[in-house]
């Protein structure tokens, strides 16, 4: 299979717009940027604009690439490793281990852009989470494993 460049038309901030002379890459699709220094950028195409152009958002700083830069789509979305390796390990956005620990072992890998776990896959659990604050344990007690948000005005301890 050939694969599928393009060139960077537009450069605003983060946001590239590129033409492709193939087939668009699919929304969520990632693209991989040549840039001059030699290293590699990675966007993510957020919008088919027609024609032959889609708008990209890059997930790094943008300096030094300039209009005519080459482009290539992956063909796939960004995914990132999941499962028991991956517990207690810190990753950027495109599943890069950052933490400064062993190379991450994990085989399976899920895209970053997925839906929800239906609720009949959810597991909940009654185990209370102790946060240590009395007031918050009483009047309002965590569930382990819940999304919880906890906010107060400065000075309120």
């Amino acid at each position: 299979m050939a694969e599928n460049t393009g060139a960077i038309l537009e450069i605003k901030g983060v946001v590239l717009d590129v033409r492709f002379d193939g087939d668009l890459p699919a929304i969520y699709n990632a693209l991989e940027v040549s840039r001059p220094d030699g290293g590699s950028l990675v966007a993510e195409v957020q919008q088919h604009l027609g024609d032959d152009r889609v708008r990209a958002v890059a997930f790094d700083t943008t300096d030094g690439l300039a209009r005519g830069a080459k482009v290539v789509d992956t063909g796939a979305p960004i995914s990132v490793p999941v499962g028991q390796p991956t517990l207690g390990r810190i990753f950027n956005v495109l599943g890069e281990a950052i933490d400064e620990g062993e190379a991450v072992t994990a085989t399976e890998k899920w895209p970053i852009h997925r839906p929800a776990p239906g609720f009949a896959e959810l597991n909940p659990t009654e185990e209370i989470f102790e946060t240590g604050i009395k007031v918050v344990d009483l009047l309002a007690p965590y569930v382990k494993g819940g999304k919880v948000g906890l906010f107060g005005g400065a000075g309120v301890g």
